[in-house]
């Protein structure tokens, strides 16, 4: 597997977030924790798979990384808070607050 990777199509339907977009923001209001999976990882950041919220989709940027932690794995079961919600692309924006290496 290549060390970045996006999110499939089938994890992240674009327009079943944009129709939930209203419940996810009301699931997950500012201050909320999550926990979720890293689903896509890229320079930027990582993208999140939230528990209990799967039609969601987070954004965890690299400047909301605690400072000297590299980016979490694909894979990796993450900690974090809801920080932002990015209208225009249906993400949740948040801050990741610890993680552990995905098994195996």
């Amino acid at each position: 597997m290549d060390e970045y990777t996006w999110p499939t199509v089938a994890e992240v339907p674009a327009e079943l977030l944009h129709r939930r977009w209203a419940a996810t923001v009301a699931a997950l209001p500012l201050g909320a924790s999550i926990t979720g999976e890293v689903i896509g990882r890229q320079p930027f950041g990582v993208f999140i798979r939230v528990d209990g919220v799967p039609d969601a989709m987070a954004l965890a940027e690299i400047t909301v990384i605690p400072q000297g932690m590299g980016l979490p794995e694909f894979g990796t079961r993450v900690i974090g808070e809801v920080i932002d919600h990015a209208e225009h692309n249906h993400q949740v924006r948040v801050r990741l607050l610890e993680w552990a290496a995905p098994a195996g």
